[in-house]
């Protein structure tokens, strides 16, 4: 099912049988999403795997209210698969090269969602690592993508470039606290601020994780031309981190202190990184332009 472009090479179909497919794919995650929440009365995320997703199951877990990002990023999914409908971006070279990706990540979105489940922690959390290493895999293609090529208008670098960028800062955090959850169940550690106390070590090892993400975060601003959407999202699952130890029940100040810092320095990295781009003389100037709120 395709409709023809027009090109100065001839005529090219567009491909609209992928675009289809991508706001289906939109469809799909949105209603798992609901589903995942328990509003078709199913096993809310935090209960499933034996408890080890919930907001206080480790020390790297982000608090609760951290997950009302997600509605910002179904809100921009669902903007993005009905953008990519239209003529405009049908005809458009970079989005024929991000739809199967974007598609993808959608649909591993909703088989994570599907994975946590499962039921028993021993299977249910190596599949959803393994599925949100996958996940973290496509964001990242996606973002070599859209460094690649510069967005075509301001509207497709935000419901773009704007939406996967948060995608993918907040899929970072959620996997290191899938891993740090796996982990914790290969130790036999009970998920939650019940269990009487933490093996020793947990605060250090839960510390140096949050310092080694910040500094992966850090190297990697460098490398994105002044985008912050990424590492806006990345700061915020960081400061729930924060929150979360430091006003939770699974209390771990020295985690909650940490990981506070660990957000301020992403953030102001972000910013700085954002403004030394929009200062930069010369050609881009345009094409920076475009790209701005991404």
């Amino acid at each position: 099912m395709h409709q023809q472009e027009h090109t100065a090479g001839g005529a090219r179909p567009r491909p609209v049988a992928a675009a289809v497919l991508t706001a289906a794919s939109a469809v799909a995650a949105i209603v798992l999403a609901a589903w995942g929440s328990g509003a078709f009365g199913g096993t809310t995320v935090q209960d499933a795997a034996g408890g080890y997703l919930s907001a206080t199951a480790t020390p790297v877990a982000p608090a609760a209210a951290a997950f009302s990002i997600w509605s910002l990023i179904y809100v921009g999914l669902l903007a993005y698969a009905v953008w990519q409908l239209l003529p405009r971006a049908l005809a458009s070279g970079r989005q024929r090269a991000l739809r199967p990706w974007a598609a993808a990540s959608m649909l591993l979105n909703a088989a994570w969602l599907w994975a946590a489940q499962i039921g028993s922690p021993s299977v249910a959390l190596p599949v959803t690592l393994v599925v949100m290493l996958a996940l973290l895999a496509v964001l990242c293609r996606m973002l070599v993508l859209h460094l690649s090529t510069p967005a075509g208008s301001f509207l497709e670098s935000t419901v773009s470039d704007g939406t996967f960028g948060l995608y993918l800062g907040w899929i970072c955090v959620a996997t290191v606290a899938n891993a740090a959850a796996l982990v914790a169940a290969l130790l036999g550690i009970a998920p939650g601020a019940a269990r009487p106390a933490l093996p020793g070590g947990t605060s250090a090892a839960a510390v140096a994780i949050v310092v080694l993400a910040v500094a992966v975060a850090v190297g990697v601003a460098l490398a994105l031309r002044g985008r912050i959407s990424p590492l806006l999202s990345f700061a915020w699952g960081l400061a729930w981190i924060a929150v979360g130890r430091l006003t939770g029940p699974l209390g771990m100040p020295e985690v909650g202190v940490t990981a506070a810092v660990a957000a301020a320095v992403v953030l102001a990295v972000a910013i700085a990184a954002r403004l030394r781009a929009g200062r930069r003389p010369g050609p881009t100037t345009a094409r920076r332009s475009k790209e701005a709120p991404a």
